[in-house]
This record gives structure tokens, C-alpha cells and sequence, in this order.
């Protein structure tokens, strides 16, 4: 059974269809990358998932339907959304963004095993652990963001252009992350623009177009394929 898998889903902003009845499968502790191009619906199928836009269709987490459910009851069933653009808490320190990922967890001593587990991955937000967030660079903003996901201990992180903006040192590095994440438990669904990092560390892609879903297969084989080369990888 698939730990996360959506059934003829379709979004809307008002009254324009943003995915027409899209069919996606994530089985537990597969890296699943989403490509397409600016506005083919990558990011509003996360929203989707997390119940931040109107949906019609199906959304079922570890088998139970979550269609439509408020943002706030998914991050507690165990899905972790890291959005497009970061989107910390600017004035807040490095310390007290981790804390807001930790809303819901109520043991102090776990909090702070949490954050220590993710200082290990990210060493340069424990340097700068009293530093207000809005004044980190670029990459250490995305490492924020990741790591205050993961402080819910998740069990399947979206994560939503990890790589926009970065330098290519910087994207490396984020990726190494998520596949070493990846190796340790963690299922991860990765929207990426740069089709050809995300296909080279994940198990299985999609290709939308549009709102649909037009081609699907393992990652090598879709870095393979003629039409994702001329389309993405060009």
C-alpha cells in the first residue's frame, strides 16, 4: 500500500482548474520527484496534499482519505511541507523557528533532541542559533526550512523547489541532505524546476503538464527519455 497517493485529484483557484484530475503514488521510503515547468501545477499539487487549496478527488495518507483536511491536522498526521520560498519567520532567531515546527510537541527534552538531530544535518544553523532568521543567506534559509519540517518527525516531507536561487555548491549540498535524509527512513516527494537533479537522486518521477500527468516511470528512465530531455534537460 502506498504511504501517500492522490486518486482523480483536481484543484482550483476560484473557478480556474489548476490540476485536472491528477493520479500520484509515494510507497514509504521512496525519493518521488515532480517536474514540469513554471505553472504546469508542481506546487499546487503539494497544496493540494496539505489541504491549502479546494480540492475534488481523492487524498489518502497511510490509507486513510485526508481530502480537504485544514493544514494544521495533516502536519500532525505526519506530513511535512516546505514551501516554495522558505518562508520562515524572518524576525524570529534560528532557535525559535525550530520551536514553531515543534508546535505540537509538548516534551521539552524531545524538542531539544529534535533540534540537536537537526544541527547535525545542518551544522551552520547551530553557528548562527541566535541569529534572526531573515538575516541568513539564501541556502541557509533552505536549510531552515528543512530543518524546522523535520522537527515534527515526520513520515513524508514535501518539499517544494529546495534548489530555486541557490548556488550550484549550495543546491549540492541541499541534495545530499535529502538523499542522506532518504537513506535514514524518510520519505520524501520533491517538486523540482531542475529536472535533472532531482531524476539523478530519486526513485520514480512524474512529468505534468498543465495540471495533468503525462508521463510517469523510474527516474532513469524518464532521464532517459528523448521527450524529458528536449522538454527539461535541455
Amino acid at each position: 500500500m502506498s504511504l501517500l497517493e492522490l486518486r482523480g485529484v483536481q484543484a482550483y483557484y476560484g473557478r480556474i482548474e489548476a490540476l485536472k484530475g491528477i493520479d500520484l503514488k509515494v510507497s514509504e521510503g521512496e525519493i518521488v520527484t515532480l517536474i514540469g515547468s513554471n505553472g504546469a501545477g508542481k506546487s499546487t499539487t503539494l497544496k493540494a496534499i496539505c489541504g491549502q487549496v479546494k480540492v475534488r478527488g481523492e487524498v489518502l495518507f497511510d490509507g486513510n482519505l485526508m481530502t480537504s483536511q485544514p493544514p494544521h491536522r495533516t502536519a500532525l498526521r505526519g506530513i511535512a511541507h516546505v514551501p516554495e520560498g522558505r518562508r520562515i519567520f524572518p524576525r524570529l532567531t534560528v532557535k525559535e523557528n525550530l520551536e514553531m515546527g515543534a508546535f505540537a510537541v509538548r516534551e521539552r527534552k524531545l524538542v531539544r533532541e529534535r533540534m540537536e538531530r537537526a544541527f547535525n544535518y545542518f551544522p551552520r544553523l547551530k553557528e548562527r542559533c541566535g541569529q534572526p532568521g531573515g538575516t541568513l543567506s539564501g541556502g541557509e534559509q533552505q536549510m531552515l526550512a528543512i530543518a524546522r519540517a523535520l522537527m515534527m518527525k515526520p513520515r513524508i516531507l514535501l518539499l517544494d523547489e529546495p534548489s530555486m536561487g541557490l548556488a550550484p555548491l549550495l543546491v549540492e549540498q541541499i541534495f545530499r541532505i535529502v538523499q542522506e535524509l532518504n537513506r535514514e527512513g524518510m520519505t520524501i516527494l520533491l517538486v523540482e524546476q531542475n529536472a535533472y537533479q532531482a531524476l539523478q537522486i530519486a526513485h520514480r518521477g512524474y512529468v505534468i503538464q498543465s495540471g495533468e500527468i503525462i508521463m510517469e516511470d523510474a527516474a532513469g528512465k524518464l532521464l532517459a527519455s528523448e521527450q524529458v530531455k528536449e522538454a527539461y534537460l535541455a
